[in-house]
């Protein structure tokens, strides 16, 4: 019982201006990178050729939105673990009827007659004609792998209370970002032009190795901004306070 008392999960409450920031900073990132995301790029193709069997892949194959979208998975692991999962739930809500508010915005802008003047009509609907097709792309990867970011992250600190913080972060990102990372491209592969075997199971494996290899980078400062919260946020403290006087009534 004592140990279970002294590795009780505890979270702030979401009434926070701090959880305000965060939720606006992570659906901001979600549209931006669902935004960025409809370029496709490559790599490194000059030099690096790798041919697997039938697979070939000459460079690295990823879109536009490679460089801010990990941003996201941080995000989501730091209001997972200060807030709970009940808070990234909402996070997760609020990004989901932005993407989808956007999605439809679009395609109504693309299907609105262009005005006789307008000469840009056609360009507009190459560019932003496939931002749809990746909005619904990043809002069914999204579903699927911040949904599972934030449970296993949870779950593990029920488990291990504040303890092994890298392991909750490790664990729920590579789990969440192979999930979010296998949709995703799913979908979105074909509005990038990508049509072969070799070009996708490319974009597939760049994306995940790439965006958990990130996470990896970037975990010390995940580690600052979490500890920074967790001292800052008089709910959380209050709550771990509460926790620990359990444990010293038990003992």
């Amino acid at each position: 019982m004592t140990q279970k008392l002294r590795d009780r999960a505890v979270f702030a409450t979401l009434s926070s201006p701090y959880y305000a920031y965060l939720l606006a900073m992570f659906v901001g990132v979600m549209l931006i990178s669902n935004i960025t995301g409809t370029k496709g790029v490559i790599l490194f193709d000059d030099w690096l050729h790798v041919s697997l069997g039938p697979i070939q892949m000459d460079g690295l194959v990823t879109d536009g939105a490679f460089y801010l979208f990990p941003l996201a998975y941080v995000l989501g692991d730091v209001i997972s673990e200060v807030y709970g999962f009940r808070a990234m739930r909402r996070a997760i809500l609020a990004g989901f009827v932005v993407l989808a508010i956007a999605s439809l915005c679009f395609w109504l802008t693309i299907e609105l007659p262009a005005a006789e003047f307008y000469e840009g009509q056609e360009a507009f609907r190459t560019v932003a004609g496939v931002v749809p097709q990746f909005l619904l792309a990043g809002l069914a990867g999204y579903l699927a792998g911040e949904f599972l970011n934030s449970f296993v992250l949870v779950k593990m600190k029920e488990r291990a209370g504040e303890r092994h913080l890298w392991a909750r972060l490790l664990g729920s990102t590579v789990v969440g970002e192979f999930a979010d990372t296998l949709v995703f491209c799913s979908i979105a592969a074909t509005a990038l032009g990508i049509s072969t075997w070799g070009d996708f199971i490319n974009y597939t494996i760049v994306g995940f190795v790439w965006k958990t290899l990130v996470e990896i980078i970037i975990m010390p400062l995940t580690y600052l901004v979490v500890g920074w919260l967790k001292k800052r946020e008089p709910s959380y403290q209050q709550a771990l306070n509460e926790a620990r006087s359990q444990t010293s009534d038990v003992l």
